[in-house]
């Protein structure tokens, strides 16, 4: 290739008119400088493939089967009974890192140099998003000095504390950019709200909501103190299913839901029996729009993680609202901001503050769905009140199934303990409290941190 290139070079140089040639080193489909548009639109379809629908790598499957929400037909050993490798998260930490966060960087760059806050407030508010996903998978991460490209190729790692600080930050930042009124807005290239600056300022104040509740139980903080400043963003936050963060799918070819991909025909993923026995197990309506029958038995019939195998017609899948060809995304729900609510009403004022938003959180997921009034009355007869001893796990239980397929259900779990889980069958620890440091990582950028076990706590998660 070198003696090919040179021999090319040495014809160029030869040819007095032919100047254009000696620009070997551009290529036209990599340009080096594009504008807003053409970088926003590829960074959120890769966070809604790769980092939130597990397409990139492992740690999207890995974490709904930690907490129960699918299981592969398969046999143990493997990642579903808690045999992960660090090369396992290489895929996850490239997504991350090479595709999502240095290019919101080049977004958050190109809009500052163009004077586009619209863009540089999209940027930092999905940078916020980005940092949340990888800290609450890995602890401390590089981000402070580790977007400077070959300046340095060694970053040490930020303490987790700081990156949720930096994550309040960019999010402040984001609402105050997108406040700044400037006239040019993204299209068709946002398709999460296109364009509708509104829904990305109510999204930020959301997401402050979400960062705040994490650290109930940190070191240093307090969950009261949580809870009030959670309740006076959520005020400016998310007001109907209008604002979700979705990604909307086609369903052609090449544009399928990432979720209908993880649970095709060349997959071996089904619904675990923990979600599909609890939902039976309260009679909740909603399991006839989240879940489908097993072919074979026209039962709803999940899979229990080290039993032997079955066929998987046998299993249900998720229904088409969820995991059909052209279904959308929910990264973060409205439903997801009125449980935050509930949960830090409840914190702060107790049960019977917190029971009308719990009931209006439920409420919201099921119309949302389909689900009859008269069921929703019923279901609510039963699973309605809340009480002082059993507030916070309803309220989590409740989240979980409106925030299914979110990883923030492993997040609530380990920060509260609910919904209850124990260990799979064949289980090699406990059930995971982190994902691992990536081998490329290791190899390229040995960091102390990366000694961590499956097993060992985030800074957050205190016992």
């Amino acid at each position: 290739m070198k003696r090919y290139m040179f021999t090319f070079l040495a014809t160029a140089l030869l040819c007095g008119g032919c100047k254009k040639f000696l620009d070997v080193n551009k290529d036209p489909n990599n340009p080096i400088d594009v504008n807003e548009a053409l970088i926003l639109a590829p960074v959120e379809q890769s966070i809604s493939d790769n980092l939130y629908g597990g397409m990139g790598g492992n740690g999207a499957w890995a974490i709904q089967e930690y907490v129960q929400t699918i299981a592969p037909n398969q046999l143990n050993p493997g990642v579903w009974n808690y045999q992960l490798y660090n090369v396992d998260m290489d895929g996850d930490f490239y997504y991350t890192y090479v595709v999502c966060l240095n290019n919101l960087k080049k977004l958050t760059d190109k809009a500052a140099t163009d004077g586009n806050t619209n863009y540089s407030g999209i940027a930092k508010i999905l940078t916020a998003y980005t940092l949340g996903l990888a800290t609450d998978q890995w602890g401390d991460i590089p981000y402070s000095k580790g977007l400077a490209g070959i300046s340095n190729l060694t970053p040490a790692y930020d303490a987790q504390e700081d990156i949720y600080k930096t994550m309040q930050s960019l999010l402040d930042e984001g609402i105050a950019d997108i406040g700044k009124g400037y006239a040019q807005k993204p299209a068709g290239d946002d398709y999460f709200y296109g364009g509708d600056m509104g829904k990305w300022t109510r999204l930020a104040y959301t997401l402050k909501a979400r960062y705040y509740l994490h650290l109930v139980k940190a070191p240093g903080y307090n969950a009261a103190t949580q809870a009030d400043a959670a309740l006076a963003v959520l005020d400016k936050g998310m007001s109907s299913d209008d604002d979700d963060m979705k990604f909307p799918y086609a369903g052609a070819a090449g544009s399928e839901n990432c979720w209908y991909l993880n649970f095709g025909a060349v997959s071996t993923f089904v619904l675990n029996s923990t979600l599909v026995d609890s939902l039976k197990a309260r009679n909740d309506p909603r399991l006839p729009f989240m879940a489908k029958k097993a072919v074979s038995t026209g039962l709803y019939t999940g899979r229990k993680i080290g039993t032997p195998l079955g066929d998987l017609n046998a299993y249900s899948y998720p229904s088409d609202f969820y995991a059909g060809v052209g279904a959308n995304n929910y990264i973060v729900p409205y439903i997801e901001s009125i449980f935050l609510k509930a949960e830090a009403t409840f914190r702060k004022s107790g049960a019977a503050a917190a029971q009308p938003v719990y009931q209006q959180a439920i409420t919201q997921h099921m119309l949302k769905l389909g689900v009859s009034q008269a069921n929703i009355n019923a279901y609510l007869g039963t699973r309605g009140t809340l009480t002082a001893a059993n507030g916070l796990q309803r309220i989590m239980e409740e989240k979980a199934v409106g925030n299914f397929l979110s990883p923030e259900t492993w997040t609530d779990w380990r920060r509260t303990g609910f919904p209850a889980l124990t260990k799979v069958d064949g289980a090699l620890s406990e059930i995971p409290r982190r994902l691992l440091y990536p081998e490329s990582e290791i190899i390229n950028n040995k960091q102390p941190q990366q000694t961590a076990k499956l097993t060992d706590r985030l800074w957050w998660d205190g016992q």
